[in-house]
């Protein structure tokens, strides 16, 4: 017989086995039966017998018969199945490749008729394997092959309207990667006997289907049909929303048995473990992607997926309505792949907020609306809350239809989504939580207090610090810390306080640590909350905020109870007491610090030095700490920081680290920097301004003087302190670790440092003038803080010891401050010429220098700069150019008429001062310049100056403002003057002369000596 399509199929077999079946079918139907059935091969040959028949036959279509007898063949099959009938593994591989190669055949058909045969043969393959037992045979990397291949061509070429095959087909790629996973936990949980060989041949399987996975470009498949999902439910179809969330939880098995695997062979912990521990990885950190902190293999899968989700709106759609479902699976499944997609790219995370993609990072807008995944995943924490909800009497969960079976793995992934997103914006310079919040005050509270109620609805957490209850501290910490540094002002803080546990609470939970021993992943490894996350980072990070938002009084209730303990859990005492406990090995991380928990500790030990002078003795003038929060900069840590590939790692993480130690270590300088004995009244009292921005030190040193006293008489034993340590150098090196961009804060505190000459003196030894160092600093480039911090140690250098002028010269630097003389900002014009000014301080060292680098002519033309400021150090830096001999009196002598009009103008008493103390100096060494300085008008000037300032100077009640004004630096100019004969003469002829004479009366000593000593010595000639 032959049907009008041209597939030949036997009467006989038709007749009969319809027949058959239809006996089979009823019999099927009863568990009885069905294990009956079961345990008959003739029977399940029969069974199949009309799926056989498919695969060999031609590839046209079918006849109504043979679409009856298939459907009767997969409902006893599907009978079968369920009532667990088969039990025989070579009788199941024997099932699952007939209907393998049944599905292929028909599939290939292309015929919109047999979509409810491949439907229900995809089903049955589930089924079977879903109910394989735990192991997984050698037979099934060929199953897995030849599902693959049938998968992608459902994908790519299905019409089912009901969305059924693309559901049934995912279901199957999801069901056999989630087996992988299991299997390689159970492995890595379970240690096989001696010279067993069956989880070795099961491993080898797992690491084939994988490969084959990877390889074969299954996630390209799985994210079609994502796209196609996405698609269908933009234009109101819902009809393939399962195979949506099939395909989410398919990718999220396969990264997740990835990342088993490359923990399970590899060495994973935090940098300050791993610093602390000695491990492998400080033995050769490699400076290697960080992408592949988890297996450049998974790094591989989450790099497709997130291009794919980036383009496409309509997986991003997709994976908002998996989440949107509220099936359990598979929202775990979307939440863990948008997690790893924002860490994979911060792009991500401005996405899943709703944010405008052509956004600048400093426009704050309202984010985390309503049909966003972030809006969705408060949704799924209010759930959770719901789901914890239990009936005291019953302990049944109250709201049946906010059940999850396990609601804490759900509240858990949900907070380090969140955590991560929030960190993630952090990262890219988006400074506010109302990115994640939006601008509704309404909404705000209820998603800060939602993450509150998970922190303190755990009875464990009197106890212990489960890992739920740890994220959700995690997740509020990191929304938190998006306003550090916001430019938009907003009322979060004032929310926030309140819901933030109390700060000796927050320290007795970071005494205790707990994790599930029998957990296979991240927790499993005690200290981790997830592969990227500490479970003590949350904890800290509130307290951070707690400190920061709290004020004095939180402060002081850390200061009281929890210093130690924060330091503590810098050190390698938590490793001292692991190694004692029943791991032995000591190979699990008990501190429980990511690189970004670090961070939030060194910032909360900073904001505590504000507590007192008794606290600031404790934490800073104490060696054993300095060294413990120096090598936290160690070249060591920041390398292991810089491979790290979560938050908190990479080049960013490195510059956060950096940057919270020196503020740290900076704190007593930032404090004293404006008291009068610290720094000397020589030096600049606005070098590494940076720092003092924000600064706990800057605080204390407007509120509280006393505190500011005591650290004032510790100074030198901190001083001493740091320089055994080496913190100078330590810092030098830190330069190394960053980009120029993020230099400015290590530079301030160099910059500090340099005003204090014992650190100054180690800082040159250690290469801080190093000529490659200060090009790369001085750069065109290079932030404008940081070249006026440069410009300030040069100065400040030169103008503590000529000792330093070799080390000045051998830096190369003249070129650039020739350069800098003329640049746009005033503030870099002035400090150029402050610099120069000291350079010449001691002794004609650089006169030739200056000379021949042509410096001296820009130097004069800043006498006339629009800047007041680089006036009045133009006139110091020519006044010292001149005063040791008369090399360069020739390029001064354009000076002179500027510095005269100077004394003329509306200017600063100290302008006018370096002008007439630089026209005395033209004078010093010899005449060269008598007849400019006569003729220039320059005499003239300085008499004028004096006669404005004669009658404060003889009133014997204003010597304080005799003291501030130039009347004695005029009156000296004169009195250098008088030396040649010229100027007496010109003197003598001035109707001003007379004033002089009158200021021999002044009750100021110092004026009435010059006014004489210029009487005498015009009198002489």
């Amino acid at each position: 017989m032959r049907s009008s399509q041209g597939l030949t199929v036997p009467n006989d077999v038709v007749q009969s086995g319809c027949q058959a079946l239809d006996k089979l079918e009823n019999n099927s139907r009863t568990v009885k039966g069905a294990k009956v059935i079961g345990q008959d091969n003739e029977a399940l040959a029969l069974v199949l017998q009309p799926l056989k028949h498919w695969s060999k036959g031609s590839q046209n279509s079918c006849r109504d018969q043979d679409i009856f007898s298939s459907n009767q063949s997969l409902r006893i099959l599907s009978n079968l199945v369920a009532a667990g009938a088969i039990h025989s593994s070579g009788l199941l591989d024997e099932i699952m490749c007939e209907l393998l190669g049944f599905t292929a055949a028909v599939v290939d058909l292309k015929l919109f008729d047999c979509n409810d045969l491949i439907a229900k043969s995809f089903s049955i393959i589930r089924m079977l394997i879903d109910s394989s037992g735990s192991g997984i045979g050698s037979s099934y990397f060929g199953h897995w092959v030849a599902l693959v291949e049938i998968f992608s061509q459902v994908v790519g070429c299905n019409e089912d309207a009901s969305g059924r095959v693309l559901y049934e087909s995912s279901a199957c790629i999801t069901i056999l990667l989630s087996r992988v996973s299991r299997g390689l936990k159970e492995s890595a949980s379970t240690l096989a006997p001696e010279g067993a060989s069956a989880p070795s041949a099961m491993n080898e399987t797992l690491k084939q289907i994988l490969e084959h996975a990877i390889t074969s470009g299954l996630v390209d498949h799985l994210c079609m049909c994502l796209a196609t999902s996405g698609s269908s439910l933009i234009s109101g179809s819902s009809n393939l929303l399962r195979a949506a969330c099939e395909a989410c939880r398919a990718i999220w098995s396969l990264i997740d048995a990835l990342e088993i695997l490359f923990v399970k062979e590899n060495a994973y912990m935090f940098p300050l473990y791993s610093m602390w521990s000695h491990s492998l990885l400080r033995l050769d950190i490699r400076d290697h992607d960080r992408a592949s902190m988890v297996g450049k293999e998974s790094a591989k899968i989450v790099d497709a997926l997130t291009r794919a989700f980036l383009k496409s709106k309509a997986i991003q759609v997709a994976i908002y309505y998996c989440l949107h479902q509220r099936l359990e699976a598979a929202v775990s499944a979307g939440i863990q792949l948008i997690s790893r997609c924002c860490l994979h790219s911060g792009i991500v995370s401005s996405v899943v907020c709703g944010l405008p993609s052509s956004l600048p990072v400093t426009t704050v807008v309202s984010g985390g609306a309503d049909g966003t995944i972030v809006s969705e995943i408060f949704s799924i924490l209010s759930l959770c809350a719901l789901s914890s909800n239990k009936d005291p009497q019953t302990g049944e969960i109250s709201n049946m239809k906010s059940k999850f079976t396990d609601p804490n793995a759900l509240l858990l992934h949900s907070c380090l989504m969140l955590a991560t997103v929030a960190q993630c914006l952090k990262l890219a310079g988006r400074n506010s939580a109302l990115f994640m919040l939006t601008t509704s005050s309404k909404k705000q509270l209820s998603r800060l207090s939602i993450l509150a109620h998970h922190i303190s609805s755990d009875d464990r957490m009197r106890t212990s610090l489960p890992p739920h209850s740890a994220s959700a501290m995690l997740a509020l910490a990191s929304i938190l810390s998006l306003e550090t540094g916001a430019s938009v002002e907003s009322s979060i803080s004032e929310i926030a306080v309140p819901l933030i546990p109390r700060t000796t609470t927050l320290c007795d939970h970071l005494k205790t640590l707990s994790g599930d021993e029998n957990e296979v992943g991240p927790t499993n490894l005690m200290g981790m909350l997830s592969y990227w996350h500490g479970l003590r980072d949350g904890c800290v990070g509130l307290l951070e905020s707690r400190l920061r938002w709290g004020g004095p009084l939180a402060v002081q209730q850390l200061c009281a109870t929890g210093i130690p303990q924060l330091l503590d859990l810098l050190s390698n005492n938590q490793l001292n007491s692991s190694s004692r406990g029943r791991d032995g090995d000591g190979t699990k991380d008990r501190v429980g610090l990511s690189p970004v928990g670090v961070v939030w500790t060194v910032s909360s030990i900073c904001h505590c030095l504000s507590g007192g002078a008794l606290i600031f003795r404790q934490i800073l003038v104490r060696s054993e700490n300095i060294k413990l929060i120096a090598d936290l900069i160690s070249d060591v840590h920041l390398k292991l920081v810089k491979c790290w590939g979560g938050p908190g790692g990479g080049k960013h993480g490195v510059r956060d680290i950096i940057n919270a130690v020196i503020d740290l270590l900076a704190f007593p300088f930032v404090a004293v920097q404006n008291a009068p004995s610290l720094p000397s009244a020589n030096a600049s009292v606005n070098s590494g301004f940076l720092l003092n921005v924000g600064s706990p030190g800057g605080r204390v040193c407007l509120e509280d003087r006393d505190m500011v006293k005591a650290i004032e008489e510790d100074m030198g034993k901190y001083i001493k302190i740091i320089l055994e340590v080496g913190v100078p150098g330590i810092i030098l090196r830190c330069l190394e670790h960053i980009e120029l961009k993020d230099v400015g804060r290590p530079v301030a505190f160099l910059a500090k440092m340099t005003g204090h000459r014992p650190l100054a003196v180690q800082l040159v030894g250690k290469g801080l003038l190093d000529p490659k160092r200060m090009r790369r600093l001085l750069d065109c480039s290079s932030p404008r803080d940081v070249t006026l911090d440069v410009l300030m140690i040069i100065s400040d250098l030169a103008r503590m010891d000529k000792g330093f002028y070799e080390y000045i010269n051998g830096a190369g630097l003249l070129d650039s401050l020739k350069d800098f003389l003329t640049h746009e900002d005033p503030n870099v014009r002035a400090k150029a010429c402050s610099a120069i000014g000291n350079m010449c301080r001691h002794s004609s060292y650089f006169y030739s220098l200056l000379a021949r680098h042509q410096i001296i002519s820009l130097l004069v033309d800043r006498c006339s700069d629009p800047d007041k400021r680089t006036r009045k150090f133009a006139c110091f830096a020519i006044g010292n150019a001149a005063y040791y001999n008369d090399m360069l009196y020739e390029e001064l002598r354009r000076s002179i008429p500027q510095l005269a009009n100077l004394l003329h103008s509306a200017e600063e008493d100290k302008t006018k001062a370096n002008a007439a103390g630089a026209l005395s100096n033209l004078v010093r060494n010899s005449n060269k310049l008598c007849e400019d300085i006569v003729s220039k008008g320059a005499m003239k000037a300085l008499l004028k100056l004096v006669a404005d300032c004669s009658v404060i100077a003889l009133n014997p009640c204003r010597r304080d403002a005799v003291n501030e004004s130039p009347l004695k630096i005029a009156l000296f100019a004169l009195a250098k003057m008088c030396a040649y004969p010229p100027c007496r003469q010109f003197l003598r002829s001035s109707d001003q002369f007379p004033v002089i004479g009158r200021l021999q009366q002044s009750p100021e000593s110092t004026i009435a000596n010059y006014a004489s000593v210029i009487m005498n010595k015009v009198a002489e000639s």
